[in-house]
């Protein structure tokens, strides 16, 4: 309250006791894969191909995240996070299994405390110094590291020696084009001495063949570090994503880089991610070349999966490939993370993201029956149809949960969406003062968001009051609970689910059974 010790007129601003609670972006796609170019197990931004092509350069032999990314953009996807794994044989730079950087051929590598530097193939003139970061009382694991070619400072690296941090110096320096920096096997991670050691020059990479085959891989490479940020543990610093592929895992497979185990454990993975962040779906794929049996098998007896934050769709789609001039077929997840992205636009987060064109797909790796569909849709398998004069449509939106609770996919982003919406939206009441007015403006901001979701078909009720409920009041805020500083909300609601089977029942009636007798 101000305090008045001059006589006059004074004008003062009153903040409204409204704070609307926004909706947050449901459809930013995440993918995990093989790329020509561009820097290793670090999320990267793309918002239209040009930039994808642009950092990591475009359609690749061998690597099916072009196509995912290319897919995604053409039905509808908007922004991308791009996390390049792997190696093409083209980069012998690439790191090698489990995110380590792979040696090059040449002169012994040199050590910096417990960190082996080496020059990237064909740099040549290379120095490094160790220096003090900037600031007073520094914390003792961190050091800047400076790269010199000749006499000038070309790159600048502030980095720490632990692990766990995102400065680790292995995953900071990935991003250089001149040295390498490896960790030494048993060798206590301590920060280097102060000082300035010339690398030794790095010989030209050899010659690579035409076919850009990708550097053998082990799940840990997908998997990654959350300390370090790379893999799937680099996505989890990054909120607005609600949605993760790996497409080139199943090229992996393909080729043999890694089993069947393997996958499982992989996609295992990146399911366990979408449940720990609890705001994003995986959108996984079928492996490729099996008939509708034989994936049902897959599914029920290899896979097994379980996860109400998993979707499946099979099988594959064919679409041009400009790498080869021909039609070649891809993991389907990339369009469909496109499709979902549309479908969010056009409709909305609640409407299931099925019956659906692929924008780009030209036929399908095998064309399914309704007989055989019958055979995957009650496991959770999302099948791509052809149908005569409308094209290759997404014909299943469920996830992989036993649970009819979580059955359909749009049940799950749409209470993604509300969750995350709410949870952004009352950061406010943190260090409110916890009593009946903070509970009435909780009820009012949430109800009259839930109010607007429901008008605009999310929520399923003739009236708001079927639709929802908000309950913040003395009954569910005890005493005890204010004494802890806590205040509980209960929030229901009743969400729309797809008109998944369309049932007409047509009966035939006699004229003589509408007469009246006089």
């Amino acid at each position: 309250m101000p305090t008045y010790l001059t006589p006059g007129v004074y004008v003062e601003e009153v903040q409204s006791g409204a704070r609307p609670i926004e909706g947050v972006g449901t459809a930013v796609a995440a993918f995990v894969g093989f790329a020509q170019t561009g820097p290793f197990h670090e999320p990267t931004l793309v918002t239209n191909w040009d930039q994808y092509n642009q950092l990591f350069g475009g359609f690749t032999e061998g690597a099916y995240l072009p196509h995912a990314v290319y897919g995604y953009f053409a039905n509808g996807g908007g922004a991308a996070y791009v996390v390049r794994i792997g190696g093409s044989a083209r980069d012998s730079s690439a790191p090698a299994v489990g995110g380590a950087a792979r040696q090059s051929q040449g002169p012994e590598p040199v050590a910096l405390g417990g960190f082996l530097v080496t020059a990237r193939p064909g740099v040549t003139g290379v120095s490094v110094e160790v220096a003090d970061p900037d600031g007073e009382n520094p914390p003792e694991d961190r050091f800047r590291l400076l790269v010199r070619r000749g006499d000038q400072v070309a790159e600048t690296y502030d980095v720490s020696t632990r692990k766990n941090v995102k400065g680790y110096v292995v995953g900071q320096v990935r991003a250089s084009k001149l040295i390498e920096v490896t960790e030494q096997r048993d060798a206590a991670q301590t920060r280097p001495a102060a000082q300035t050691v010339a690398v030794p020059d790095a010989p030209a990479a050899p010659a690579a063949p035409e076919s850009g085959e990708v550097s053998r891989l082990d799940p840990a490479e997908y998997v990654g570090d959350a300390g370090a940020r790379t893999g799937f543990g680099g996505l989890e610093a990054i909120d607005e994503i609600t949605m993760v592929a790996v497409p080139d895992l199943m090229g992996a497979y393909q080729r043999g880089d890694i089993d069947a185990e393997g996958v499982r454990t992989v996609q295992l993975a990146v399911i366990s991610h979408c449940e720990q962040m609890g705001d994003r779906v995986a959108v996984l794929d079928a492996p490729p070349g099996l008939t509708a049996q034989q994936v049902r098998t897959w599914r029920n007896d290899e896979a097994g999966y379980d996860s109400r934050y998993a979707t499946l769709y099979y099988p594959w789609v064919r679409v041009f490939d400009p790498a080869s001039g021909r039609n070649t077929t891809v993991p389907p997840s990339g369009h469909v993370a496109g499709v979902w992205a549309r479908s969010d636009a056009e409709r909305g987060v609640h409407k299931a993201p099925a019956n659906e064109v692929i924008r780009g797909a030209v036929d399908l790796e095998l064309r399914l029956s309704k007989g055989e569909q019958d055979l995957l849709n009650p496991i959770g398998v999302n099948c791509v149809r052809a149908f005569p004069g409308r094209g290759i449509r997404i014909w299943g939106a469920r996830t992989l949960s036993s649970d009819p609770a979580w059955r359909y996919l749009n049940v799950r982003r749409l209470f993604n969406y509300l969750e995350e919406s709410i949870l952004l939206g009352t950061q406010w009441v943190v260090f409110e003062p916890n009593d009946d007015r903070l509970w009435s403006s909780i009820r009012r901001n949430v109800t009259a968001f839930l109010t607007e979701e429901w008008r605009r078909g999310a929520l399923f009720g003739r009236t708001a009051e079927e639709a929802f409920y908000v309950k913040c009041d003395r009954d569910n805020n005890p005493q005890e609970s204010i004494d802890q500083g806590r205040v509980v909300c209960e929030i229901g609601v009743a969400p729309v689910k797809p008109a998944e089977f369309v049932v007409f029942r047509l009966a035939q009636f006699s004229d003589s059974t509408s007469l009246i007798d006089e």
